[in-house]
């Protein structure tokens, strides 16, 4: 059984498989993941997760406030 391609972007399933850009793997919690896709004229329009990103940042600002014990 295949699994329907859904792109990132539109949320709409890819019914084209010529049509269908593979955009990478996502890391799941529990389990292994998932692939990425997009329509092809979608594929430039997909950008990084924005609650990863706004988890990275808060990692990062707390690195560069804190001070190291010495």
């Amino acid at each position: 059984m295949s699994r329907a391609r859904v792109c990132r972007h539109c949320d709409e399933v890819i019914i084209n498989l010529d049509d269908a850009v593979y955009l990478g793997h996502e890391e799941a919690n529990s389990g292994p993941g998932w692939e990425v896709w997009a329509h092809r004229e979608h594929a430039d329009l997909v950008g990084p997760d924005p609650v990863a990103m706004r988890i990275l940042a808060r990692v990062l600002i707390h690195r560069a406030l804190s001070t190291p014990d010495e």
